[in-house]
């Protein structure tokens, strides 16, 4: 499909920059496959879903993976990606094209690495110098990763070591918060308790090519980057058994939806799950594990608008973000929540 179908006129005072409080008083725009848009709250998602329903989270934690050092003269930026093994990481860098097979960048507090390959798509690897855990280092010399579209309005700041990350966060891999679950807080949870509505959680370390702009005229020419996600054995045993008695699996989040449908078959049963996963959803997929998703609001000519075309039709998701952007939501990581039923 042409990229340009998925395009639209976003104003720059729907892009939130920072989260409301508490969280789960954001707006939340409840869309089915027709008719009218609900308006709602977060905090209403209870009384939304079914007793029996399933919200299935992203447990990633967002790293400070930023970092900015020299190389020589040259003032180098990096934001690592995927990691490799316990000393190297796949990284962006700004200011690549200054650097050579082998050179050495220098980053704050005695941290540095050695340039050790340039791959096809203009990233890098960086294998990290000394004993010390990559993690302990990026917290003496790393920032958290802002998505592009806050960070170059602002800088980042001690709030968003707070602010980006969701309540669940507990296993360190992540370049970008799953942002849908960042709306969540306790009290929310235990609504959702009291309403017999389920939860189940999955790893998808989320990658910063979840940030980059598809530059093909045609998906066909996209390529995703991969990203490392687990489901545990019982978890899938618990949503598949949900799945026999009637219930719904709800992804929080477009991470959790791509990990979801990485795992499942085409008799629609989720297996287990490790390793690598770059799929790549657009109109014309059968989604086969997952009932409904809880998103914010994405950029034009994403990979994830597209992917909520494929879930919802492109028609009726250009209908469900003009209707957000006439009324006043709030877009991106901080922004606004919807909730998309394709069958009602």
């Amino acid at each position: 499909m042409r990229v340009d179908l998925f395009d639209f006129v976003l104003p720059p005072e729907n892009i939130a920059l920072r989260p409301v409080s508490p969280r789960d008083s954001a707006r939340m725009l409840l869309a089915g496959p027709i008719g009218d848009f609900g308006e709602h709250r977060v905090r209403d998602l209870p009384q939304l879903l079914r007793a029996g329903d399933v919200l299935v989270f992203n447990d990633t934690r967002v790293i400070p993976a930023q970092l900015e050092g020299t190389r020589g003269e040259a003032r180098i930026g990096a934001t690592l990606h995927k990691r490799i093994d316990l000393r190297r990481w796949q990284a962006f860098v700004r200011n690549g094209k200054r650097l050579r097979e082998g050179d050495v960048i220098t980053f704050p507090e005695q941290v540095a690495a050695t340039a050790e390959a340039r791959h096809a798509d203009g990233s890098w690897t960086l294998a990290f110098h000394g004993d010390e855990p990559v993690e302990v280092l990026l917290e003496r010399a790393g920032r958290m990763p802002l998505p592009p579209y806050i960070a170059g309005k602002r800088p980042t700041d001690e709030a968003d070591k707070r602010d980006y990350q969701t309540m669940f966060a507990q296993k360190d891999g992540a370049v970008a918060a799953p942002t849908a679950a960042l709306h969540f807080t306790p009290d929310l949870i235990a609504g959702l308790d009291a309403a017999g509505i389920a939860r189940e959680f999955l790893t998808l370390h989320v990658g910063a090519g979840t940030f980059l702009p598809v530059k093909a005229d045609d998906t066909t020419d996209h390529q995703m980057h991969a990203e490392w996600g687990t489901i545990s054995p019982e978890a899938a045993e618990r949503l598949n058994a949900a799945r026999r008695a009637g219930g719904r699996v709800i992804a929080v989040g477009t991470t959790s939806l791509r990990l979801l449908e990485s795992a499942c078959g085409e008799d629609g049963v989720i297996r287990p799950f490790s390793g690598d996963t770059s799929i790549f959803i657009t109109p014309g997929y059968r989604f086969r594990a997952i009932d409904g998703l809880m998103t914010n609001f994405h950029l034009p000519k994403s990979t994830l608008f597209m992917l909520v075309s494929a879930l919802m039709g492109l028609d009726r998701m250009q209908a469900v973000y003009a209707h957000a952007i006439a009324t006043g939501y709030r877009f991106y990581s901080y922004g606004d929540s919807s909730l998309l039923l394709p069958r009602g």
